[in-house]
């Protein structure tokens, strides 16, 4: 893999990182949940509720972790696209569906398997707005970033 497609595979969970977390602080604001206690929330996956009252440290480490799963899941697309090589050719489409399929993960398999201290809920707006969020803003910056990150490995 050359520096350039390694750019765009970061560029990609970064930006898709960057959109997500924006949706999350926002949604969760207008909901009344200040944007250091939704990033202690994040970190509480690794900490259990102690991270609820771990400060500015434990936001700082919530923001972190978040983007690291955040490229973490655009690994996982690039290795998608290396096994299944047509999902290049429609990212929007695929985009979409890998958003979908981080969604349901993340809230069936990671959450529950983590430290998070919170039964996970599907409200029908707060479900719905999630994962559309998790459809356009996470999943289409990945699958087009590695799109380009594989096309310039074509060339």
């Amino acid at each position: 893999m050359k520096i350039d497609q390694i750019r765009y595979i970061l560029i990609g969970g970064l930006v898709a990182g960057a959109l997500d977390i924006t949706f999350a602080i926002s949604f969760a604001a207008f909901n009344g949940t200040p944007p250091l206690q939704l990033l202690r929330i994040v970190a509480s996956g690794a900490f259990g509720k102690a991270a609820l009252n771990g400060g500015l440290p434990m936001a700082a480490f919530g923001l972190v972790a978040h983007f690291v799963l955040s490229l973490g899941w655009a690994g996982v697309y690039l290795l998608l696209v290396q096994l299944k090589p047509p999902l290049v050719r429609h990212a929007v489409i695929y985009g979409i569906l890998f958003g979908i399929v981080v969604f349901f993960a993340m809230r069936l398999v990671v959450l529950p398997a983590s430290a998070f201290p919170f039964p996970v809920r599907f409200k029908p707006l707060a479900t719905a707005l999630d994962l559309m969020s998790h459809m356009f803003l996470f999943g289409v910056p990945i699958a087009l970033a590695t799109r380009k990150a594989v096309k310039l490995h074509a060339t």
